[in-house]
């Protein structure tokens, strides 16, 4: 089995590699856009404004209560053929995925300031700061201790989430697995070097959100 891994990596090393990049390119531009958007729509959904509130709330529910490979369909068969301008189907999986991982990334945030003690917001109010001063001095940095183990487990399943692009032949690791199968009819060493990988990222993004973990804790 190991000499066929190796084998096939000696051959074919270069597809999972593009795969590789393919695949953290998608997760990487998942994650910054989708907490992008995710931290925006919970600023929004802990407003006033209660129209909004609900307008979210039903994106959250419809977004979380549907399956991803769903949501990926819609985006890939409604974006290109209603918007006015162009977009590749690598840009509309990208997007369906962002548009996702919001939605969780939202309730990861909104959760993670509501966890921070009410006092804190009262006593930074009646000191004088504004509520944006309050919000970014005082209670979004308590916030990032009860946000960031979760939103680390969320980036991680961004990554694995990216295996669902290899359905439309977009390049990334599953799509490399397929390749190298269809090329050497040879499927488990080839599925294993592609799990082996996907182990490799997420082993390596779970060092790094642990390591910020330690220093925020160094930091108190």
């Amino acid at each position: 089995m190991l000499s066929t891994i190796a084998a096939i990596w000696q051959k074919y090393g270069y597809v999972y590699i593009q795969g590789a990049w393919g695949t953290v390119y998608i997760a990487v531009l998942t994650v910054l856009f989708g907490t992008i958007l995710g931290t925006a729509l919970s600023f929004v959904r802990l407003s006033r404004f209660r129209a909004l509130q609900s307008v979210i709330r039903l994106y959250v529910w419809v977004l979380r209560g549907t399956p991803s490979l769903l949501q990926i369909y819609f985006f890939y068969f409604f974006v290109p053929k209603y918007l006015p301008f162009d977009m590749s189907e690598r840009a509309c999986i990208i997007l369906a995925l962002v548009v996702n991982a919001s939605a969780y990334v939202e309730e990861i945030i909104r959760a993670g300031i509501q966890a921070v003690d009410r006092g804190q917001n009262e006593a930074a109010r009646s000191l004088g700061l504004t509520a944006r001063h309050t919000m970014t001095r005082v209670i979004l940095p308590q916030a990032v201790k009860n946000i960031l183990p979760a939103l680390g487990n969320e980036f991680i399943v961004m990554i694995k989430e990216a295996s669902l692009a290899s359905i439309f032949f977009i390049v990334e690791i599953t799509s490399a697995f397929k390749t190298v199968q269809s090329a050497t009819f040879i499927t488990i060493p080839a599925l294993m070097i592609s799990g082996g990988l996907y182990l490799g990222l997420t082993t390596v993004l779970s060092a790094g959100m642990k390591l910020a973990e330690k220093r925020l804790r160094n930091n108190d």
